[in-house]
């Protein structure tokens, strides 16, 4: 069942008057081409949602944008190309006017396809994982004063790199030097006692 969102009626009437002819168009076209969609207002701008979120539409000064969730993963070459630049925010280019639309009959087939990724529960494929091992750049004066102590430079090299990189930066970010020495001498005695940097606010 579709359903209305009055805040997106709100948010129409605010918009400058260039706007509020495309976004009513706009918003009546999803509705004509996805009857059981359901707006919603995210980011302070109107959403539609079937299933999950499908697209959007916000107006600026200037000009109007629309967008779909799944912009990305859609046939269309155009929209594709403008997914991975996120010019403008919107898939369709800079929107002044109602001539600056694809026609209904494009539009509407932009949102059913987007609705048909969403009902076949079509996701985003993952990124593959780097296979490139992290590397750490450890200052020399670092590994100096660690190495000085033999139980907390044990506990430094058997630390994970998300542990190791949690000192280096609060070491490495100090603004003045005896900061930094203060810092360096709190480092070792914790790492002395075998514990992390944050180790105050892990789960135990």
């Amino acid at each position: 069942m579709a359903t209305k969102d009055k805040r997106v009626d709100d948010y129409i009437a605010k918009s400058a008057d260039f706007a509020k002819p495309i976004l009513t168009h706009l918003r009546e076209l999803v509705h004509k081409a996805c009857p059981d969609v359901e707006e919603t207002m995210k980011w302070s701008f109107p959403h539609f949602d079937y299933k999950g979120m499908m697209c959007s539409m916000a107006s600026f000064k200037q000009h109007c944008v629309f967008g779909f969730w799944k912009a990305s993963l859609m046939k269309d070459k155009s929209l594709i190309e403008n997914a991975k630049s996120e010019v403008a925010m919107g898939h369709l280019g800079r929107i002044t006017s109602l001539k600056d639309l694809p026609s209904d009959k494009v539009l509407i087939s932009y949102i059913k396809e987007a609705a048909k990724l969403n009902d076949d529960g079509v996701k985003f494929p993952q990124k593959p994982k780097s296979s490139e091992k992290k590397e750490l750049v450890v200052p020399d004066y670092f590994l100096a004063e660690i190495k000085k102590n033999k139980k907390a430079f044990q506990t430094f090299e058997g630390f994970s790199y998300s542990h190791k990189k949690e000192y280096v930066e609060w070491i490495t970010e100090a603004k003045t030097e005896s900061t930094r020495d203060k810092r360096m001498i709190s480092a070792i005695e914790m790492m002395r006692e075998g514990k992390s940097r944050n180790w105050k606010y892990m789960k135990k």
